[in-house]
């Protein structure tokens, strides 16, 4: 799409998550590691409220979410889990602003996105926000006007920085196909429209006005067409996940500019081939759809196949560092 925004090449990055507490000790690491494309870190270890859903309730705009024995459900005021995902939050921008002093280029900040949220949170009947149609509007709606002011509040703090806003829709497929579980676990809520689903995510895509907007999911299938044409200028998946079956559709969104995020890097503790062995998938990938090598610096980006929350310190330190070596190796020799 041409009016999508441009996302400049950028080797690698992460996905969002680490494991531990230490919201310093992340910051050092998501910025040390990646010096041209650093992210906030989540920490989930904290417990409830910086898990992904809770922290994203915690931006949404004149809703609000408590935690319940089944999950997050919608409530009318502010509680202590919505106070707890707000400060947790406020200290991760402190330690990202800390060790961005002086940045200018490429910083990435993830929310959950509208349909992964409308599968996840409740409404007070029990079942998810994703069995009434009214209700994910209004919950795309106040996450729209969250995530835009939470974009200022990055700015404000990082101003050199050019902001990439990251959607997490790991459940987007199951949305498009009927697989969300209702409560009772027995039947499953009903396919959403695909048109519904591109109108709602290009609704919110919109908020970062003139930024780039990267959709992520470590499930298979990922839908890159409907994505595309939603207005997302990256798709961010499992690599390991790709079949033969997606090579016309990848061939399509790297030849209209979209950027792929291709997670080569296991995201728990696993060994780690040499780095070049890491991105012979994605070298092999480019042979097979026939595209020019030269391309691959600036048509892929390096990262984690999913958030490092289960993985140990060591091992996602390690992971960074292997995702930084990778790139380099695929950016000097891309034949």
């Amino acid at each position: 799409m041409n009016d999508t925004p441009h996302l400049p090449p950028a080797l690698a990055t992460g996905i969002g998550s680490l494991p531990g507490t230490d919201a310093r000790e992340a910051a050092k690491a998501a910025t040390g590691s990646f010096e041209d494309f650093p992210h906030l870190p989540e920490l989930p270890a904290r417990g409830p409220g910086a898990d992904m859903i809770g922290r994203t309730a915690g931006l949404l705009v004149e809703l609000y979410a408590r935690v319940e024995p089944s999950g997050w459900r919608i409530g009318d005021r502010p509680g202590r889990d919505t106070r707890r995902a707000r400060s947790w939050l406020g200290e991760d921008l402190d330690a990202l602003e800390e060790f961005t002093q002086g940045y200018e280029g490429l910083l990435k900040v993830q929310a959950v996105g509208p349909w992964t949220l409308a599968a996840a949170l409740e409404l007070k009947n029990g079942e998810a926000a994703l069995s009434d149609p009214g209700a994910c509007r209004d919950l795309a709606a106040s996450l729209a006007e969250g995530l835009r002011l939470h974009l200022e509040e990055v700015r404000r703090r990082v101003p050199g920085a050019r902001l990439v806003l990251q959607l997490d829709e790991p459940s987007l497929t199951a949305v498009l196909r009927g697989q969300v579980r209702t409560a009772s676990g027995y039947r499953t809520h009903r396919a959403v429209d695909r048109q519904t689903v591109e109108a709602i995510l290009r609704d919110v895509v919109g908020v970062h006005d003139g930024g780039p907007v990267v959709v992520h999911s470590c499930a298979p299938d990922v839908p890159f067409a409907l994505l595309r044409r939603a207005g997302v200028a990256g798709i961010s998946f499992d690599f390991s996940l790709l079949t033969e079956r997606d090579d016309e559709v990848i061939g399509e969104a790297v030849e209209g500019g979209t950027r792929l995020f291709a997670g080569v890097v296991p995201g728990t503790d696993a060994p780690l081939s040499d780095p070049a062995g890491s991105v012979m998938g994605v070298r092999t990938l480019w042979r097979r759809l026939g595209l020019r090598p030269g391309l691959l610096p600036e048509a892929v980006t390096i990262t984690p196949a999913c958030g490092l929350a289960g993985a140990s310190p060591g091992y996602a330190r390690s992971a960074y560092a292997h995702c930084v070596r990778a790139a380099r190796s695929l950016a000097d020799n891309p034949e």
